[in-house]
């Protein structure tokens, strides 16, 4: 673990391989788990202010979910998170050649929001917590799921910090990306 500013930094940033490949997983992580993406509060407030913009992007089912309930729901800790659609996929999920893809993100591709994705689904597999004396933790998701991406990255011998770099240096600066 590193020190880095505020923010404590998994040494597995540095020196895990990882590359998503979305022809092996589907997508899975935007359909499994027990609880949507986690959001932070001026993503909702994008969100809410953008619906309307994002709703011809998304599945019919995701939408009613969203019109019904909102842009966003709350985990079993009392985070906020996507909705889910029969509390299986994210309903921002889209699905094309049968792998899930993200309606925010193909409404920001189109220019018609300013939001790409939810920060949460733009670093995954890592995780940030925030800490009680003002710190961050960042820390690395290794989820089943994921096992092709992280074969993926070691056959191609790419890190996750590299994978990573413009999310991380979205979302934390080029401080993060330099350390390595």
């Amino acid at each position: 673990m590193k020190v880095i500013g505020n923010t404590l930094v998994p040494d597995e940033l540095y020196t895990a391989c990882f590359a998503c490949d979305l022809s092996q997983c589907k997508g899975a992580c935007c359909v499994e788990g027990d609880a949507g993406a986690p959001l932070a509060e001026e993503e909702i407030s994008l969100l809410e202010d953008y619906i309307d913009r994002i709703i011809p992007f998304m599945e019919e089912e995701g939408r009613k979910v969203v019109e019904h309930h909102g842009v966003f729901d709350w985990d079993m800790e009392g985070q906020y998170v996507t909705p889910l659609v029969h509390d299986r996929e994210c309903a921002f999920a889209i699905f094309r050649d049968g792998i899930a893809l993200c309606a925010i993100e193909k409404a920001f591709e189109a220019g018609v929001v300013p939001l790409q994705k939810p920060g949460s689904c733009h670093l995954y597999p890592l995780r940030i917590k925030p800490m009680e004396n003002g710190m961050t933790r960042i820390y690395y998701h290794q989820w089943h799921i994921c096992e092709p991406a992280r074969k993926n990255g070691l056959r191609n011998h790419i890190k996750l910090i590299d994978f990573l770099r413009g999310p991380i240096a979205k979302h934390f600066g080029n401080e993060l990306t330099e350390k390595g």
